[in-house]
């Protein structure tokens, strides 16, 4: 009777039962956790460089433009040079942290950071500024792909997602944190003292992160995959046990070297019949996640509201603000949930909530009512971004790719998005400044066409991206092979 009162009564949950007795297993999850975490915190500041480095200009442009006497064209690729070396990055990152290693490529977006900021602080001509700003671009565009890769590789596939996400946050938040810098910086004097000396502070406080960033580095493992693929399965395991414990280590060790085995060394097996979708599928990913608008609101937020709605400047500056804290907030909501409501159905409800926000944009300005709510759909379209498109188009590029060619193949698909950025950014001024399309649709027709462009994501997603929630990378990797 005892023994069945025994059975019948509530058991402890297992973890309440490791907190009671204090077991090591407890001690060494703990350990593990605060390892992983502490290993993609480090990472992820690539990305918090990534938003800084992008963002600075916007507080140092003016200044610039008076200190250096430029033309219009000047100040666009004054502004604009930086993308150009995002491009170039994308490009020559994934062979190099094929060939040498992911830290490694962390590490020399580093030095390219802090070599960017001193240079960018101290120019003579217009002409140094631009190779300076250039360079710090081709460590945007090495850090925005290698990142993410890195944590993809390391982390366990129930916190994957999350923890690729944090990456978008640390993004969001660079470009905060160099908001309220440059704010700073620019009040310590008058204009006059700005233009012949503001401006360089503010790119040269970029020093801080990119230093702390390099020095950080040499203290994280290199990734776990990528030591496998090189033959050094000794490293790969205690790295791999540090971050979830022997069990996890032998059973993730395992399952990687199986996959390589039915790997090519070859990276033209990419271009076969096999491989071919799954390419085609991170570069479509990467090239909607820009061509939607997003880097509009991003980077023209202030001109739209001041221009489109009728808003001040100092109104549409703070408007601007309310944009950052939103895309803020929602970024955080996805890092939470990523890994609980997937993928696939973050990224169809979003862009799904963006081609709303587009069309209501859109058909607002050509009935004329556009100032009356213009901010209310710019924020509902940053929310729906923050909270799938952002972060989840970075997660899926990380994991869909297979192990041996992961980062040529995310370099391909982030030098495509980084073209697409480009090209997007290039493109805003001359359709809402065209005579004839302003005639025609009253500054709306560039919401209309990115709401296009969303309706065609949310299509793309539904047919032929997979859902990998909860999937080891070797998983994926198999289900591409056996399709």
């Amino acid at each position: 009777m005892t023994e069945i009162k025994r059975k019948n009564e509530p058991q402890p949950s297992n973890w309440f039962r490791r907190i009671v007795t204090g077991s090591s297993l407890m001690k060494n999850e703990s350990a593990s956790r605060r390892y992983l975490f502490g290993v993609c915190l480090v990472a992820t500041l690539g990305g918090l460089l990534f938003g800084y480095d992008t963002a600075v200009i916007s507080g140092a442009i003016g200044f610039m433009v008076k200190h250096f006497t430029l033309t219009p064209a000047m100040e666009g690729w004054a502004a604009g040079s930086a993308l150009v070396g995002c491009v170039l990055g994308a490009a020559v990152a994934g062979t190099i942290s094929d060939r040498f290693g992911r830290r490694t490529m962390l590490i020399l977006s580093a030095i390219m950071f802090l070599v960017s900021a001193i240079g960018t602080a101290v120019p003579r001509t217009l002409t140094e500024f631009i190779f300076y700003r250039a360079l710090g671009g081709v460590g945007v565009g090495a850090a925005a792909m290698t990142g993410p890769m890195y944590i993809a590789e390391i982390a366990p596939a129930r916190l994957r997602g999350t923890l690729v996400s944090w990456n978008q946050f640390a993004i969001v938040w660079g470009m905060l944190v160099v908001y309220f810098v440059n704010y700073f910086i620019a009040g310590r004097g008058d204009e006059q003292w700005n233009i012949t000396t503001g401006w360089r502070w503010m790119f040269g406080s970029e020093a801080l992160p990119a230093g702390a960033f390099l020095l950080l580095l040499f203290f994280v493992p290199e990734s776990p995959r990528w030591l496998a693929k090189q033959g050094r399965k000794e490293q790969a395991r205690d790295i791999l046990t540090k971050v979830d414990g022997p069990e996890h280590a032998e059973r993730e060790l395992a399952d990687i070297e199986n996959t390589l085995n039915l790997e090519s060394e070859s990276f033209t097996e990419l271009l076969q019949p096999r491989w071919r979708p799954v390419l085609w599928i991170g570069v479509v990913l990467a090239v909607l996640q820009q061509i939607t608008g997003i880097n509009v609101f991003l980077y023209f937020a202030p001109e739209i509201l001041k221009t489109i709605a009728g808003a001040k400047m100092d109104l549409a500056l703070l408007q601007t603000a309310l944009v950052g804290a939103v895309n803020m907030i929602f970024t955080i909501i996805a890092i939470r949930k990523v890994d609980h409501w997937g993928r696939k159905p973050l990224m169809l409800a979003g862009y799904a909530g963006m081609a709303v926000a587009l069309f209501a944009l859109g058909g607002a300005a050509l009935a004329g009512e556009i100032k009356a709510w213009i901010l209310v759909a710019i924020l509902g379209y940053i929310a729906a971004f923050a909270l799938s498109v952002g972060p989840v188009t970075w997660v899926l590029l990380s994991e869909i790719y297979p192990t041996r060619h992961r980062g040529r193949a995310m370099a391909i698909a982030t030098f495509c998005l980084w073209t697409a950025n480009y090209i997007i950014s290039q493109t805003f001024p001359m359709m809402d400044k065209n005579d004839w399309l302003v005639a025609k649709f009253n500054h709306g027709f560039p919401f209309l066409l990115y709401g296009i462009f969303s309706v065609i994501a949310v299509l793309f997603v539904w047919r032929r991206v997979p859902e990998t929630k909860g999937k080891s990378l070797e998983e994926i990797e198999r289900n591409w092979l056996h399709k």
